[in-house]
């Protein structure tokens, strides 16, 4: 019975008949016009079956589509077009954006947009098509789609988007990605761009929803949601931008979980579907591309707040932020740092700030250079890269990639700029932190030739973009300290690190020397640099920063002709200007908390150099001789032979070491005993001059000899007149 009823037409809704009656017998023919017109009529006089109607063309067109009557399909989507453009503009406008039509509506859509059939790629040359055959079913449908979407008012986007996120989940449309990217340019183009943000954030809230698909799967939708946010940008994405990093940060510490532990549930178990460690590895440059590519095109105060938030989630030694224990604990901390450094590169790439100060804020510096001290060498490598972005301002980076000591550095067209006043006082804020963190970055044992060339750059882009005199002679006793690692080694370092070292020193002064243009100073360089090529050519750079490197295995006998002499420098640079008492002083960095935490030197070592600064710096001294004065300037007028007393002072300094390496604990002990004894005394004495009892309100009483004296009395005992008294 039931079958009869749906087989005879006279039982059928008016509506179903009306609809049935528009379409034509051959599918390649347009729609039947009278009968259009009566269904026209109808929904104006019936205005409520509306959605019924619409309902059922949405029925009729996938039917059709399924039976493969692709021209009954044309038809279709402008009847579809029809209803879209009738009901936005009427009262009932509403009802069109229900779920129950955008479920049926865009799915459609996307169908015709999804299924080109083989037919159209074998049409005739546009130039002898007609323009019936010009129009597909996917253009009528892209078309149709744009409408729909332009159309949307705020609280529609989430309808009209759902069903696009269900159809590509439903289809496996994330992997191959492409129709998926197309189907969302598409919308982010449609959408009115005040309303893109919303896009965005259901990309977003579908990404967290599949947080346990397989690793293509999350792949493809975060391409996607890279596409769409650089589109985006140009609109408005204000509130969404660190939610969108917030949710990207956090797929990635989950994809790093999942490659550590090999499952969802972090225990393997029967059943368990294991996960494959190169597809979450694909899954997390994507993440990492996704994080760059949609930071470039942020304004630069809004870039600057994601590299903030980005660096507060790197795991870091310190007091504050302890990090994850056990083997499994530290796998995840190096790879949580290693991707987060990745990301951070990506984002801090092609960032240009014409004040430091406000790109490189203390506590994103600290943070920062607190992983330049880290055992792990690619985590170092990292943190060289993106201070060199933060600094390269003029596009000179690329100049330094490779190492060497050219006679004429003008080849190089390096753009260079007077150091501005806001340079000036970053300089002066942050210069000893960034100094001592390249000397100890030049002392790492695992260093390879691609560090060398990041310390390389870094020095040559802070002499370019920041230096003013003072950064000049700094850098230049920086560079001496270095060289004096690698002579003296008392970091017991390989052959290659030390030739590399005394490269870099030599690759730097050509530099500087020539940016300086003082004559006396380049001469000086120009000589050393010729000796080393006749009589030790692994001291530079063009035979150590080579894929073979010419190494010499007798570096103890480095004579005194073949290095840099800080004496020397100070001489010819003194007499243009510089501050030569300055350029006398070694180099010597200052012990943080952060050499104690990276628990990578030895207790000697340690106390050794913290004695050797105390002792520079100890209350004795200073009541003395003025620091200021003992500088090598004075030992010199008492010294003609300054050559000897650059060798004192090595000696000196072995000494120290050699004692707090070999002396006895006890004997440490009670020399360190001693220095806080006497730095409780002088705190005791202090406290007894600038502590004195506060005066008496009922003022003074005279003692022996006729001298005042100041009379305490406690608080509660006090008389205050009635106007003080509230």
């Amino acid at each position: 019975m039931y079958g009869v009823c749906g087989c005879c037409g006279a039982l059928r809704p008016r509506y179903k008949r009306l609809v049935d009656n528009i379409f034509p017998e051959d599918p390649e023919d347009g729609l039947v016009k009278t009968n259009m017109e009566k269904l026209t009529f109808y929904a104006l006089s019936a205005p409520e079956k509306l959605d019924r109607i619409g309902a059922y063309l949405s029925e009729r067109l996938i039917r059709d589509v399924g039976r493969h009557r692709y021209g009954i399909r044309m038809s279709g989507i402008k009847g579809l077009q029809g209803v879209v453009r009738k009901t936005v503009n009427d009262e009932l406008q509403a009802n069109i954006w229900d779920p129950q039509h955008m479920d049926k509506i865009v799915p459609s859509l996307l169908f015709n947009l999804q299924h080109v059939e083989e037919a159209e790629s074998r049409s005739p040359s546009p130039l002898q098509a007609t323009e019936k055959e010009k129009e597909s079913p996917a253009e009528l449908a892209e078309r149709c789609l744009r409408e729909l979407l332009g159309r949307a008012a705020y609280g529609n986007i989430k309808n009209a988007i759902k069903p696009v996120l269900i159809h590509l989940d439903n289809h496996s449309l994330w992997e191959p990605k492409v129709f998926a990217i197309r189907c969302f340019k598409i919308i982010m183009y449609s959408v009115q761009p005040q309303h893109s943000h919303l896009v965005i954030q259901q990309l977003l809230s579908h990404l967290d929803a599949n947080s346990r698909s397989a690793a293509t799967v999350r792949a493809g939708i975060v391409e996607v949601l890279s596409e769409a946010a650089v589109i985006a940008a140009t609109g408005s994405v204000g509130p969404t931008v660190l939610e969108m990093f917030n949710t990207l940060l956090r797929q990635l510490r989950l994809s790093i979980d999942y490659a550590l532990t090999g499952s969802y549930d972090g225990a393997v178990s029967v059943g368990t579907k294991i996960i494959k460690e190169h597809e979450e590895r694909m899954f997390q440059e994507a993440v990492i591309k996704t994080t760059g590519s949609f930071a470039s095109t942020l304004p630069t105060y809004q870039r600057s707040e994601v590299m903030l938030f980005i660096m507060s989630k790197v795991p870091l030694p310190s007091l504050h932020h302890p990090m994850e224990t056990g083997k499994t604990g530290e796998n995840r901390n190096r790879l949580t740092q290693i991707m987060l450094l990745k990301s951070l590169l990506q984002v801090s790439t092609g960032f240009q700030c014409s004040n430091m100060l406000t790109a490189l804020p203390s506590s994103f510096l600290d943070r920062l250079l607190s992983a330049a001290l880290m055992e792990d060498a690619e985590i170092r490598l990292f943190v060289l890269e993106i201070l060199i972005s933060f600094i390269d301002r003029h596009g000179n980076r690329h100049k330094f990639s490779t190492i060497s000591t050219l006679s004429d550095i003008s080849i190089l067209k390096l753009k260079v700029d007077k150091c501005s006043r806001q340079d000036t006082v970053f300089m002066k804020k942050h210069s000893q932190q960034l100094y001592r963190h390249i000397y100890m970055s030049c002392k790492e044992e695992t260093n390879v030739q691609k560090h060398y060339e990041a310390l390389y750059s870094m020095l040559a882009l802070i002499s370019i973009e920041l230096a003013n005199e003072e950064v000049v002679v700094d850098l230049i006793r920086l560079v001496l300290a270095v060289q004096e690692v690698a002579h003296i080694n008392e970091e017991n370092l390989p052959v290659y690190n030390r030739c590399a070292l005394y490269a870099l020193g030599a690759a730097y002064l050509n530099l500087i020397s020539q940016l300086t243009a003082v004559p006396a100073f380049c001469q000086h360089i120009h000589e050393v640099i010729e000796t080393r090529q006749k009589e030790a050519p692994y001291l530079l750079p063009e035979d150590v920063f080579v894929e073979r490197p010419r190494l010499s295995q007798n570096l103890d006998q480095v004579v005194i002709e073949l290095l840099f002499r800080q004496s020397k420098i100070s001489e010819v640079l003194g007499g243009s200007g510089y501050n030569s008492d300055r350029l006398c002083t070694p180099y010597i960095p200052q012990l943080t908390d952060e050499d104690r935490l990276s628990k990578r030197k030895s207790i000697g070592e340690t106390i050794s150099l913290q004695v050797e600064v105390e002792s520079r710096n100890s209350p004795e001294k200073e009541e003395r001789v003025p620091a200021e004065e003992i500088t090598y300037e004075t030992l010199k007028k008492a010294i003609v032979d300054s050559v000897a007393v650059e060798e004192q002072e090595r000696e000196r300094r072995r000494q120290v070491v050699e004692k707090f390496q070999k002396a006895p604990f006890e004997e440490i002990a009670a020399h360190c005993g001693a220095r806080a004894s006497l730095l409780q005394s002088k705190l005791n004495q202090i406290f007894e001059i600038t502590i004195r009892p506060p005066p008496s309100p009922s003022g003074t009483i005279t003692a022996a000899y006729g001298q005042p004296q100041n009379h305490s009395i406690p608080v509660y005992e006090m008389k205050f007149p009635d106007l003080c008294v509230y």
